[in-house]
């Protein structure tokens, strides 16, 4: 009888690269104009070590890391499909909730990726270390939504910005996700990028040109190099596993952010190509009465 077809197996550690800005990238922004996008930052590959988490003695925690594994058995059987999509933020709920204890969420939307780009709707994975909002940005949008959603409430003590992520793709997946230990990473390394929209993409030195109120924009934070950097990663994602990564805690007594990016794992040759999806909300902790 023919012997059935084994996968191949993780290791402990993957010694790879990730790209982070170069120091000497100064002016930093995202154009972001209809159906384009530029980025200014310039940027480089570095030497980084990447953890299996499964491994690890004790499992990342948001409070402890600012991410976390969790089991999420999802309805949802086709994620490019807009209708079955409408009962999406109620499952995002549902497992903030049971992470975090929070109140409620603020549901912000989702995003389709993929390295290759075969359809409408899809986006390639970031692959920069990054967060998706800078400390204003965060407490900005908080404020916003929550005035927005409960407008007569009495007000929230903490907020959590986060994104939900699960791979679609058949284990093992050629791009997984990375995620760094909060605690391990510096003010001293981060650098804000702000969302510069326009209706054109600008070319040459107006790139560059002084644009009035940028530190007021809504920014990400990138981030420079550190070997102190400590980078992990879940290998072979089933369709019902999420990760859970937290992109601002007002709360900065715990691991109040956490930096990730995709990064291309050559260690598996039969690795497929990875389709995920993430889904961006913030959870709030109401004052009590």
């Amino acid at each position: 009888m023919p012997q059935a077809e084994t996968l191949s197996r993780p290791g402990a550690q993957i010694e790879t690269e990730i790209k982070y800005l170069v120091p000497t990238s100064r002016i930093n922004r995202r154009f972001w104009a209809p159906g384009a996008e530029y980025n200014t930052g310039v940027y480089d590959f570095y030497p980084a070590t990447i953890r299996n988490a499964r491994l690890r003695e004790s499992p990342p925690t948001l409070d402890t890391d600012g991410f976390c594994l969790a089991r999420h058995e999802t309805q949802i059987t086709d994620f490019a499909d807009a209708g079955q999509l409408k009962a999406y933020p109620a499952e995002v709920e549902a497992v903030a909730k049971a992470l975090t204890g929070c109140d409620f969420i603020y549901p912000m939307g989702g995003q389709l990726r993929s390295p290759v780009i075969d359809a409408a709707g899809i986006q390639p994975p970031a692959a920069e270390a990054h967060v998706d909002f800078n400390t204003p940005t965060a407490q900005i949008i908080a404020r916003r939504f929550y005035d927005t959603l409960r407008p007569d409430g009495p007000g929230f003590e903490r907020f959590i910005c986060f994104s939900l992520w699960r791979a679609l793709s058949p284990a093992p997946q050629n791009w997984p996700l990375a995620l760094c230990e909060g605690p391990s990473v510096g003010e001293e390394d981060s650098i804000s990028n702000y969302k510069v929209d326009v209706d054109v993409i600008p070319t040459g030195a107006d790139l560059f040109a002084p644009i009035e109120g940028e530190e007021a924009m809504l920014a990400a934070t990138i981030f420079k190099y550190s070997p102190g950097h400590r980078w992990w990663y879940f290998p072979d994602m089933t369709r019902d596993e999420v990760i859970f990564i937290t992109f601002h805690d007002s709360d900065h007594a715990r691991a109040w952010r956490s930096p990730h990016t995709a990064f291309h794992d050559t260690t598996r040759p039969d690795a497929t190509r990875r389709t995920s999806y993430e889904y961006r909300a913030i959870a709030y902790f109401e004052k009590k009465a």
